[in-house]
């Protein structure tokens, strides 16, 4: 039976929905085509499992799902999800409301972006629940974890080397998942320590001369680690974790000379850094420590001629062992969509000004 036909009869049992008539009229006109070999499939959510928490608010994960796959009709009636397709749709989408499910289980809400996420991994041949469920600490009853398929990488590179680096554009995580996995390591006494440390870089302003302690005027620098702590550790407990030495909060400046033992270590906005510094922060590196360096290559705030150490320090350790680069892009982003369409829409900008540039002058030819 052709997938036309199957509709058809669907509609005169009394099934029509607004979906199948749009779509079987768009068959009619033939703006769209159909495989030669439609399936069709049932999923039945447990009736442990809500509902709502699988489609969504008014529908809202099933229409990701939809929009994703413009070839399938989905249909929810009670506890069933009706698929039809064709066959490597349908199998696709069956398998992701199955791990839908398996995270549903796992005390994790669904959310588009997790869907649209879960997506993009399955066609990778990846599961979702393998990476969306896998905890890295658990705090005040919020859990943090990779939400990403290159944050999952991130998290276990930092598992299986001794240094590093997480580079990649805004909002995708590199320094959030770095300090959880500090904490992490903190609580299991992997370590005794966490030094966290930024080079004290203006983005584009000149603050000039500030008053108060040496604290006062470095803390504007350091705030965003301080977030990130505050978020995953008692924030009462932040100042004597931080008198005793157990957390450090310090500039760059501050690694010269020292040999960090039993340690987590890690340096945000590294891209602000120079070839020589660093070389002098990787060197600090001492027994029983785990280094992760962060940074965006394309946010770079260090004067003009001065080479950036972060990307550097690629072409000095490609082929060093227990060094590992991890690499995040705007599809890692987890803060507003907006923010992955801005920087993907400044890489664009930044290509085509390069090409640009390269182009020869003919005026003077």
């Amino acid at each position: 039976m052709c997938i036309f036909t199957f509709l058809a009869a669907e509609a005169c049992l009394g099934l029509r929905d607004s979906r199948l008539a749009l779509l079987i009229s768009a068959i009619e006109l033939g703006q769209m085509t159909v495989s030669a070999s439609p399936s069709h499939t049932v999923v039945i959510v447990p009736t442990s499992t809500p509902m709502v928490s699988v489609t969504g608010a008014r529908d809202e994960l099933i229409r990701v799902i939809e929009k994703s796959f413009a070839d399938s009709v989905i249909l929810v009636r009670g506890n069933e999800i009706t698929i039809d397709g064709p066959k490597p749709s349908v199998q696709l989408i069956e398998t992701l409301i199955s791990e839908m499910l398996v995270m549903l289980r796992t005390g994790q809400g669904l959310t588009p972006e997790s869907v649209e996420r879960s997506i993009a991994m399955l066609r990778s041949d990846v599961r979702p629940a393998d990476v969306l469920t896998a905890n890295i600490i658990s705090s005040r009853g919020r859990t943090i974890r990779a939400k990403t398929l290159n944050q999952k990488r991130y998290v276990d590179a930092i598992d299986e080397n001794t240094i590093v680096f997480g580079i990649g554009p805004a909002g995708t995580g590199k320094t959030y998942l770095a300090v959880a996995k500090a904490v992490q390591a903190l609580q299991s006494k992997q370590v005794t320590r966490i030094i966290l440390t930024r080079p004290a870089v203006e983005a584009g302003e000149r603050l000039g001369f500030l008053p108060g302690t040496l604290s006062e005027k470095i803390d504007p620098y350091l705030r965003p680690l301080y977030d990130a702590l505050h978020d995953m550790v008692d924030p009462d407990s932040i100042p004597r974790l931080m008198t005793s030495g157990t957390i450090e909060v310090a500039p760059l400046a501050y690694m010269r000379g020292r040999t960090l033992n039993d340690a987590f270590i890690i340096l945000d906005e590294a891209q602000n850094t120079s070839a020589e510094q660093m070389k002098m922060f990787l060197t600090r590196l001492g027994f029983g420590s785990t280094m992760v360096i962060t940074g965006d290559v394309t946010q770079i705030d260090l004067p003009t001629g001065t080479a950036s150490g972060l990307r550097v320090v690629r072409d000095i350790l490609t082929d060093v062992e227990d060094v590992a680069f991890c690499e995040l892009t705007s599809t890692d982003v987890v803060r507003h969509k907006l923010v992955g369409q801005i920087v993907d829409a400044y890489g664009r900008y930044d290509e085509k000004r390069a090409s640009q540039d390269q182009r020869p002058d003919r005026r003077n030819s």
